[in-house]
């Protein structure tokens, strides 16, 4: 490429303040959450409208630059790594509410809108938005997007596909689409196409518009704790749940190391001596919610519980919450360092699976902190290192490695919701086919033929959009920050 005739260009497109080049103003771009992987992108442009985006994703169609779109860079699997000398378009900026109308019960968003703020704006209506990541307070819509993200209540509700109506995009060679509207009237009518972006990690283009369905907050909350003795025990309840055909809004599971780090970083009250909980949440119209939590009660308490705690008031839940949803930051009480796998199993296998997996901990001699949406299988084991000990990620890796093929041997997945990215592209040989992943590529770059939309991600093999770091965090190593 003719670098300083696209630099020239992108200096037409942003001031000096919103076009970062140097080397101390990108650290905070150099990784995202998996940070194990670090790169180097050539600029970080930081655009406040629609059309700065389109006119900076055309520019890298023109000059073959490859280019990733980040929000929080809260992605765990590394979807929204810089690409080595590429450009990294932020989208913070991005962050209105275009339009919310509480008789549709729907919102028009940004991509930078922080996914917990569309709740906050639709409260007076008495509505919100279902999807809850555990980093709902930071993660973007976009990036839940990009990935399909889930969260607790993703069991009754779904994922981020269940809730988008529509969607304006900029493709990767600046053509502006408009995929379904405002309605759900125009759903089921010919191809997918919001499927088929939603949860395709980049590798199409960048949303610009996002139009998603809102909900009635529900009218009544019952919220049980359970606490078992062993944590199989605690994986076979759910299936015990989900066989009973009641739906609760959320199944969740913690196990002794989970427990350990969310009482030593919140006030969550759990039992300490547990070495699973579960946790069971009912929502909905007040008479269906007190019917069926009398049945639910009934399957749990004959599921093997030494305790059931269940919550009072609204402040008892809260509590209860606040320590599942900060567990992945908690366990960082107990490691320096750890990675967040996101397999998933059939749910009438999860006590299996997590049996092997401690199996397989004590086999490495590494600890394993499980932390997972029970209702739909979706492990998310914390593999505890410490990276300034030689080898110490590499055998963390190999135990990542060998939990992913347990769930693929199991008839599951090697992703639930935190995606593929960089993390896990080398694992997708293994669960499809050759003649899959070559239809996957052919229809990519029907939309990408140049292959700059998020380079590097998601397929085995290809280009390497980011270098494996070997001990400290980036930030670190340049001095920003210290562990000491």
């Amino acid at each position: 490429m003719n670098d300083q005739a696209f630099f020239s260009a992108l200096q037409n497109i942003f001031p000096k303040d919103r076009l970062l080049t140097q080397g101390v103003q990108m650290l905070a771009y150099e990784s995202d959450a998996l940070t194990s992987f670090q790169a180097k992108p050539a600029a970080v442009v930081m655009p406040e409208s629609p059309e700065e985006v389109i006119e900076t994703v055309r520019l890298c169609h023109r000059y073959a630059v490859p280019f990733v779109a980040r929000g929080s860079g809260t992605s765990l699997s590394g979807g929204s790594l810089p690409i080595q000398d590429g450009i990294v378009i932020a989208l913070n900026r991005l962050n209105r509410i275009k339009k919310l109308d509480p008789e549709q019960r729907i919102a028009v968003v940004e991509p930078g809108v922080v996914n917990l703020q569309i709740s906050e704006a639709a409260a007076p209506y008495n509505l919100y938005y279902a999807p809850d990541p555990s980093s709902q307070s930071i993660c973007t819509i976009g990036g839940n997007v990009a990935f399909n993200s889930g969260g607790a209540h993703c069991l009754k509700y779904g994922m981020t596909s269940n809730h988008i109506l529509g969607l304006k995009v900029v493709l990767a060679d600046g053509e502006v689409v408009e995929f379904g509207g405002e309605s759900l009237e125009g759903v089921g009518v010919g191809p997918d196409l919001i499927g088929l972006f939603v949860g395709s990690e980049g590798l199409m283009g960048v949303a610009l518009e996002i139009t998603v369905r809102l909900l009635p907050k529900p009218e009544l909350y019952r919220t049980v704790l359970a606490a078992y003795r062993d944590l199989e025990t605690a994986g076979n309840a759910v299936a015990k749940v989900v066989a009973s055909g009641l739906l609760p809004g959320a199944m969740e599971i913690m196990d002794r190391l989970a427990i350990k780090a969310a009482l030593a970083a919140v006030d969550a009250g759990y039992p300490a001596d547990a070495a699973g909980l579960l946790i069971v949440e009912l929502e909905g119209e007040a008479e269906q919610v007190n019917t069926e939590f009398e049945e639910i009660m009934d399957v749990i308490e004959a599921s093997g519980p030494y305790q059931i705690r269940v919550a009072q008031n609204a402040e008892e839940r809260i509590k209860i919450w606040k320590g599942r949803k900060g567990a992945f930051s908690s366990v960082g009480r107990l490691s320096p360092d750890y990675i967040v796998q996101d397999g998933v199993v059939p749910r009438s296998r999860l006590g299996e699976a997590l049996a092997e997996i401690d199996r397989l901990s004590a086999e490495h001699g590494i600890d394993v902190a499980n932390v997972f949406h029970a209702g739909d299988g979706n492990l998310h084991p914390l593999i505890l290192f410490n990276g300034r000990e030689a080898g110490a990620l590499e055998r963390a890796e190999e135990l990542a490695g060998k939990i992913l093929r347990l769930c693929i041997r199991l008839g599951g997945s090697i992703t639930g919701e935190h995606g593929v990215g960089m993390e896990k592209k080398e694992y997708m040989a293994e669960m499809f086919s050759e003649v899959d992943l070559d239809t996957m590529k052919a229809i990519r770059r029907q939309i990408d033929p140049l292959e700059i939309s998020n380079r590097g991600k998601m397929f085995p093999g290809g280009e390497a959009p980011a270098l494996k770091m070997t001990g400290m965090h980036p930030l670190e190593k340049q001095g920003v920050i210290s562990r000491e």
